[in-house]
């Protein structure tokens, strides 16, 4: 079965739970990888540091004009070349904004801790943000949407690369995912 039949199978309520699910095993994974590779895991305080011009230069000011530019994608090329089997609809289409904001801020923590604070610390920036397009493997027979987490996963990379700071990459990512939630959701 395609993974587009089972997922219009699906409940909005049960893919939710999916997507939380896979986010709790992404950040009990972070935890676990963690007491191997670090040596130490107050390791992990040294990649959150709250400098407010960092956090709105590198991770909001970025994640607003990439939401812009999707956005503006949308209106250029046909809807069946964006359409990801459904997931993304299920999941944020009749969610309230608070459920969104939650949803967002998981997935941005959970996938940011493993794939920037762990994965990326110890094996590299091509290693972690290559892993990263992979994980998101509903995209890889789409073109636009393979592009699109292509560039999204390495500039999310180059950032930790650039900051060290995983509260510039989180905040990345959930403006990224929440904007685009709220898109969905408002999609007419």
């Amino acid at each position: 079965m395609k993974q587009s039949e089972l997922i219009k199978r699906m409940t909005d309520k049960q893919v939710k739970q999916q997507l939380l699910l896979s986010q709790l095993f992404f950040l009990l994974l972070s935890i676990a990888l963690s007491v191997f590779l670090f040596s130490n895991l107050s390791d992990w305080l040294l990649y959150f540091n709250f400098h407010i011009n960092q956090i709105v230069f590198y991770g909001l000011l970025p994640a607003i004009i990439l939401v812009a530019f999707e956005l503006i994608l949308v209106l250029f090329i046909p809807a069946h070349h964006l359409d990801d089997g459904g997931i993304n609809e299920k999941v944020f289409k009749n969610q309230s904004i608070f459920s969104i904001f939650i949803i967002a801020l998981v997935v941005a923590i959970s996938e940011e801790f493993l794939f920037r604070g762990v994965i990326q610390t110890t094996f590299g920036y091509v290693f972690a943000s290559s892993l990263f397009v992979l994980v998101h493997f509903r995209y890889l027979k789409k073109p636009v949407l393979l592009t699109l987490i292509i560039l999204t996963s390495f500039i999310i990379g180059y950032l930790f690369k650039v900051t060290e700071n995983l509260l510039v990459t989180i905040v990345f990512h959930f403006i990224v995912d929440f904007l685009l939630g709220i898109a969905i959701k408002y999609k007419k």
